[in-house]
């Protein structure tokens, strides 16, 4: 798409005054769906959290790895199994996602991001202690699914303040050695709190809190975390979203600013939703 040098300009004077608000502050980004599998939107994500550190944020990026890890089950004949939309996950399973998640899927987005001219540093939360977890409570025992109950942001804050994007796969260590497979979108906001973000960013494969799910027209773009029982009532929030929401409100209650659902089929949306006027996606408040 053309666009003339005086539209170029007025983009970069409506960032402007945003840059100069979050210069210095600290962005918690999850990332996963589809623009972790499609190319272009892996590196669309990769140039937006350049930019974001070259003006002067401390980006931490959280991510996923579901479509790897159910990949290399297949591989090893493994069929991939789920309840309420977490992964069952036993002792075999939980090989496969430590391997997939904190080796094959960390270091290609760590390679990802330097080849876009950023400097990444990853991690997992087995390093320093940083994601500490027990076995999930639930309906159904789905082994070695973690809970969370300690997180400490040591290396996280140490990488940042060298200049480093840190990039956590959400392994957890258990108190007697356990490893656990800790929910991506929790882990985001349980880092976000414990760092005192100023943002949390979930992409996701949708627009954001729709008022009618099939109609994306109807996007709800922004959310005071006082409203949320009241959607879930009337079932506006419900399904697949409720633990998304959840997140973004416990992130929220813990001293996180805001808190967006952004959709990451949206080439550039990060920078859409820190850096216009109009925004993307929904906000938490």
């Amino acid at each position: 798409m053309d666009i003339s040098n005086t539209d170029r300009a007025q983009v970069l004077i409506q960032a402007l005054p945003y840059i100069q608000k979050l210069a210095g502050e600290t962005i918690v980004v999850k990332y996963g769906g589809n623009a972790m599998i499609s190319e272009e939107l892996k590196s669309a994500v990769m140039s937006d959290i350049v930019l974001m550190q070259l003006v002067g944020i401390n980006v931490v990026l959280v991510h996923g790895g579901g479509p790897e890890i159910n990949d290399m089950l297949a591989k090893i004949g493994k069929e991939s199994k789920f309840h309420n939309g977490m992964r069952v996950t036993d002792a075999e399973t939980m090989e496969v996602v430590q391997m997939v998640l904190a080796g094959k899927v960390n270091k290609s987005l760590v390679q990802l991001l330097t080849n876009h001219g950023g400097k990444a540093l990853g991690l997992c939360g087995l390093d320093s202690n940083m994601i500490v977890a027990q076995k999930a409570i639930a309906s159904e025992d789905l082994g070695f699914v973690g809970d969370i109950t300690e997180v400490n942001c040591e290396a996280i804050i140490d990488a940042t303040k060298n200049g480093y994007v840190p990039i956590i796969a959400t392994i957890g260590g258990g108190y007697n050695g356990e490893v656990y497979n800790i929910n991506a979108d929790i882990a985001a906001a349980q880092i976000a709190a414990k760092l005192g973000a100023c943002k949390l960013i979930l992409t996701t494969d949708i627009r954001g809190l729709l008022r009618d799910k099939d109609d994306e027209s109807t996007l709800i773009p922004v959310v005071n975390v006082s409203e949320v029982s009241g959607l879930k009532r009337e079932g506006i929030i419900s399904g697949g979203m409720i633990p998304k929401i959840d997140c973004c409100v416990e992130a929220v209650r813990q001293g996180v600013k805001r808190a967006h659902i952004i959709d990451g089929r949206i080439a550039h949306s990060i920078l859409i939703e820190l850096f216009s006027d109009a925004g993307i996606g929904t906000m938490f408040y």
